[in-house]
């Protein structure tokens, strides 16, 4: 350990070779140089050297010499802090002790500097004592304080080394990026989760070799442990996680990291780390609940905290992310881009994440504000096209893809949904192109092969079409196979164009009827315009899939759940929750989903209902209501649907203490409901809903009958019950005479012409152009026994007429 007087010495020295204009003071520009010069296995951005820089002069403020910068007492009291090692910096400058000569050359070193260079630990002559110019190493904030602490960071990097030269013989190791995989600075702490899987080494953990490291890592832990002060401990167990965290020996970093918890509770750094190390995991949930430990500890600890404030909530963000909370995710990242109104990441996750619950225009403005920060930040333009493609603005949406394309021009994700737009477009060709450009950065990605193959018979080129559909199979047998290929049929569909358009033969396909032109037979029939309704209905409820959440769960989180009282615009008592924690109930609701579809029910519950429920955009919604207004979607009997919305009413703070509701808040309910599953009435219901209140109290019975009145009610949910027990009935052999899909679900005949049609067509008044009539009658058939049986009815009444003939 170098003395006062020589680390004093070697400041100096340091100091002296970063003066370059010898005014006694090291500028922005002189502290630069210094930085990147000691780190030389580390590339800063600017904006990373610009935050160290500013951090330095902040906090040293006192020996900031006007504009000579920090003085020689600053740059010596930084290193007292522990904001560098003297020993490690003098020797990454590759500088020396030889005396100093004044201008009449007599020697101007010290007795102490001569004396200071004793002999040295055989370890730092190891090649691995450069591990020591790694950034954090060095950091004020999160480095390593204590001496001793470097020869247990030293002794595990031999282990390591070790480990990596018998696995690397041994043909163990993938992927080794060691050399790329360093700290990236606060503001990609984790980094997107594929740049991890593409940098991170993936250790063989069965073997001999590896059970021989865990247990001399083991020995490093227990000097660590038998340390003289805790606060020893603790720095030697945070420094042995994060040279494991570097290895990406993520599982052993981890036990570091808890032990350091274990050692100081209230300290910020070992949480934040344990999270990151959980997050790469995979272990979403334990990584969030690591984040909010952190949390709490830097909001108790006042402003030396500050600093790591904002990339707790980013790193929140994304493990909330990693469940399927995006709601959650939006509320820190915004904390977050608040705290630091330039971390530019920060707002591109959040435009990123107001993109993924269907907030197109909110997901724009942080975009924007990103890029405004970051102009080469390919990610965001990518994201930023989506959002733009998204609200119609297609023709900015291909410039934002084709900024991120230049900027990365492997950019999979820009090629890919710069494909998906040309498609939506029409622009076959194009598209074809780009997902070419994708396999060819990912030869192994299906989706791109499949949407090249549709693209390829949009544009006409049927052959080439089969040739990358067949590709597309050889690499997938998954499901999403069925509605690539019902995909390529529907173009097909396209080209036979409807209502007088030719299909290049001259020939119509089919014609499009007006709904007055189409008649029922018989009382189970359906009419036209009600089963588009229904069809709408029942494909919102395969997006979120709250057909496969009994309605019973609903009922117990009203009787387990504890939500304050609030009140409303309206001056109405309301158990009234944030978004994000609704989001949370609906993730108990739906536990069965991945997060990523998760994801996709979120953005389709809050573009549909939580839209018209937070109408002033506070951000709060009434659960009692959204219960109520879920309840008929759910699983279970319509009669239980109808009692558990009843309920749901009931449990508002409104109708508290009370064995039924008010008829007004039942007519609220019921006009709510009709707004928002059935688009032709709109928002113009809800209007009527201010008018004089009726203050009368409604039983279970008389709700039922307001929910089931065939003109005001929501009697639509008898045929979107007959449609869930229903869509997945076949019809043998039967095909729609229009689109020709097999028909699946209600089968609907025309009685004269004997064609059937599926229930989207049915729904939509397409029928085949051969058989112009003024009008059609059309018999519901739910299962092919039912057509059976009327058909053998059908025989038998013309043998009788035959027979008395």
């Amino acid at each position: 350990m170098t003395s006062r007087g020589g680390r004093s010495e070697k400041v100096k020295r340091i100091f002296l070779q970063f003066d370059t204009n010898g005014d006694g003071g090291l500028n922005r520009e002189e502290m630069a140089a210094l930085v990147v010069a000691v780190n030389p296995r580390v590339k800063f951005s600017e904006e990373q050297i610009n935050a160290i820089l500013d951090e330095v002069f902040r906090t040293y403020g006192e020996f900031i010499d006007g504009e000579k910068g920090l003085t020689f007492d600053g740059l010596l009291r930084t290193y007292d802090d522990g904001a560098g090692d003297v020993d490690r910096d003098f020797d990454a400058l590759g500088l020396d002790l030889k005396p100093l000569e004044d201008k009449n050359g007599v020697s101007q070193a010290s007795e102490e500097v001569a004396s200071s260079s004793s002999v040295v630990d055989e370890r730092v002559m190891e090649p691995h004592k450069k591990q020591r110019t790694e950034a954090w190493a060095s950091s004020p904030n999160h480095g390593i304080v204590f001496d001793d602490t470097w020869k247990l960071v030293d002794d595990l990097e031999i282990l390591i080394k070790r480990l990596k030269t018998k696995q690397l013989k041994d043909g163990k190791i993938k992927n080794d990026n060691s050399d790329v995989f360093s700290d990236a600075g606060w503001s990609r702490e984790l980094g997107p989760s594929t740049e991890i899987s593409d940098k991170r080494i993936s250790w063989d953990e069965s073997g001999s070799d590896y059970r021989a490291f865990v247990k001399d890592l083991g020995v490093l832990r227990s000097r660590a442990d038998r340390a003289p002060s805790r606060a020893e401990a603790f720095d030697g167990h945070m420094a042995l996680g994060r040279v494991l965290y570097e290895h990406c020996l993520f599982k052993e970093a981890l036990v570091s990291f808890k032990r350091a918890c274990e050692l100081m509770p209230g300290d910020v750094k070992p949480h934040f780390r344990a999270g990151n190390c959980l997050y790469v995991l995979g272990r979403y949930d334990e990584a969030k609940a690591e984040f909010l430990l952190a949390l709490d500890a830097a909001e108790a600890g006042g402003n030396q905290w500050a600093y790591l404030l904002p990339q707790i909530h980013v790193n929140l963000g994304i493990a909330l992310e990693g469940e399927g909370l995006v709601l959650g995710a939006c509320e820190h990242y915004r904390e977050a881009a608040i705290i630091c109104p330039t971390h530019f990441r920060a707002l591109k996750l959040l435009g990123s994440a107001l993109f993924g619950v269907g907030e197109y225009k909110a997901a724009v403005k942080a975009l924007e504000e990103a890029i405004y920060m970051k102009n080469d930040y390919a990610d965001a333009h990518c994201d930023l096209a989506s959002a733009l493609h998204a609200i119609g603005d297609d023709d900015n949406a291909i410039k934002e893809f084709q900024k991120a394309i230049d900027l990365k021009p492997g950019h999979v994700d820009a090629l890919y949904n710069l494909g998906g737009l040309y498609m939506d477009m029409g622009r076959y060709q194009r598209a074809s192109e780009m997902y070419t450009r994708v396999l060819g950065v990912w030869p192994n990605h299906w989706r791109a092969q499949l949407n090249k193959a549709v693209s390829l018979l949009g544009a006409g080129e049927t052959e080439e079409a089969k040739k990358a559909l067949k590709e597309a199979l050889k690499m997938t047998n998954r499901v999403e196979l069925h509605d690539a290929v019902s995909h390529l049929k529907q173009l097909q569909k396209k080209r036979l164009r409807g209502n007088g358009n030719g299909n290049g033969n001259g020939e119509v396909s089919f014609i499009t009827v007006e709904p007055s032109k189409f008649k029922t037979v018989g009382e189970k029939t359906i009419l036209r315009q009600e089963l588009a309704i229904a069809l709408d209905i029942r494909a919102f409820q395969r997006v979120t899939r709250l057909n496969r959440c009994d309605v019973d769960l609903i009922k117990k989180e009203m009787s387990e759940g504890d939500v304050p009282i609030s009140y409303s615009g309206r001056g109405v008592p309301e158990k009234s929750i944030r978004k994000a924690s609704l989001e949370v109930i609906l993730h108990k609701l739906l536990s069965f989903l991945k997060p990523e579809t998760l994801v996709g029910a979120i953005k389709a519950i809050n573009q549909k209902i939580l839209s018209v429920l937070d109408e002033s955009e506070s951000g709060r919604v009434d659960l009692g209501m959204f219960f109520a207004l879920i309840a008929p979607l759910c699983g279970g009997s319509p009669d239980k649907r109808k009692r558990i919305a009843y309920e749901s009413l009931l449990w508002q703070p409104v109708n508290e203490g009370n064995t039924q509701v008010k008829k007004s808040d039942a007519q609220r309910y019921i006009k709510l409901l009709r707004a928002i599953y059935i688009p032709s009435h709109g928002i113009s219901e809800i209007l009527e809903i201010h008018g004089e209140e009726d203050d009368s109290m409604v039983s279970v019975t008389e709700f039922v009958a307001m929910f089931d009145d065939q003109e005001w009610g929501f009697s639509i949910l008898s045929t979107l019950v007959k449609l869930e027990n229903g869509d997945r009935n076949r019809h043998g052999n039967h095909v729609c005479a229009t689109c020709k899909y097999p028909l699946i679900g209600s089968r609907f005949k025309e009685v004269k012409h004997q064609f059937s049609l599926c229930a989207q067509c049915y729904s939509e008044g397409k029928v085949p152009s051969t058989c112009k009539q003024e009008e059609y009658k059309f018999k519901e058939y739910v299962n092919e026994s039912e057509a059976v049986k009327d058909k053998c009815l059908w025989f038998s009444s013309k043998g009788s007429s035959a027979s008395g003939s």
